[in-house]
């Protein structure tokens, strides 16, 4: 198994060389990867998930949730305005 990390190029030695990057199937993990954490950098700026908010496992799970929840509204709700937007069938 090979790890997918990010290529360091901004010109220092990078421990990722060619004979992993070469490979089709890095660059689909590299994109799959930048929308994974796109989600995380959402909750943790706009969510408020950098902190525990209560005392106990049980709320700050139920918190996590919800707010994964409204990030994924927030998406879709984006992705139906683009849809719109782009006149793409099946969009009322």
């Amino acid at each position: 198994m090979t790890p997918h990390v990010t290529q360091n190029t901004s010109g220092r030695r990078s421990a990722i060389d060619g004979r992993t990057t070469r490979h089709p199937g890095y660059a689909i993990d590299q994109r799959i990867r930048k929308r994974v954490e796109e989600i995380f950098r959402w909750v943790k700026t706009v969510g408020g998930g950098r902190k525990l908010h209560f005392i106990g496992l049980e709320r700050n799970q139920v918190r996590a949730a919800l707010t994964t929840a409204t990030c994924n509204l927030v998406r879709m709700v984006k992705i139906e305005t683009t849809a719109k937007a782009k006149g793409e069938p099946g969009t009322a």
